[in-house]
């Protein structure tokens, strides 16, 4: 899997999701089109399977969790950016999302659930927060970014 591939990929999932808002009508489409057992979810999955393997996604390691941004925002990905992390059994840092975000959460050992959530896509409005956390196992979570706003707190 190659870095331009996985930006196809990608792709193809935020030029449906552009322009919608950012709201559980947009988690419960994505669900259910792009779901578990949906081809997309599962290229997606081997997509960031790979790349970790090969060392181009999740390249950093702070904390316990290994992260990396691999796309910034740009008008190919319809201005998300493109972060992945491999966490498991932990709670990140506090952070909130000035314009959202979407999440796509692929577990890889055990039932992992991230903030609650099975595997899958969820989303988060407009001015939330949260301590993203993996609990009961290992996951990826790829995480699209509307113009790459994300801010980390003090709590």
């Amino acid at each position: 899997m190659s870095k331009e591939s996985f930006h196809q990929i990608v792709a193809d999932v935020t030029s449906q999701i552009a322009g919608r808002p950012l709201d559980g009508e947009l988690d419960r489409w994505l669900n259910t089109v792009h779901g578990v057992g949906s081809e997309s979810y599962e290229r997606l999955k081997q997509a960031c399977i790979d790349g970790v393997a090969e060392g181009w996604l999740c390249e950093r390691e702070g904390g316990g969790i290994k992260y990396g941004r691999v796309f910034k925002a740009e008008d190919a990905l319809h201005r998300f950016s493109v972060d992945v992390v491999d966490m498991k059994d932990i709670e990140g840092p506090h952070h909130t999302h000035p314009n959202g975000e979407v999440d796509l959460i692929m577990p890889l050992e055990g039932n992992a659930t991230f903030d609650g959530r099975p595997a899958g896509w969820c989303v988060y409005p407009p001015g939330s927060a949260h301590h993203p956390t993996v609990a009961q196992g290992r996951a990826l979570v790829l995480y699209l970014l509307p113009e790459g706003q994300i801010q980390f707190t003090k709590t």
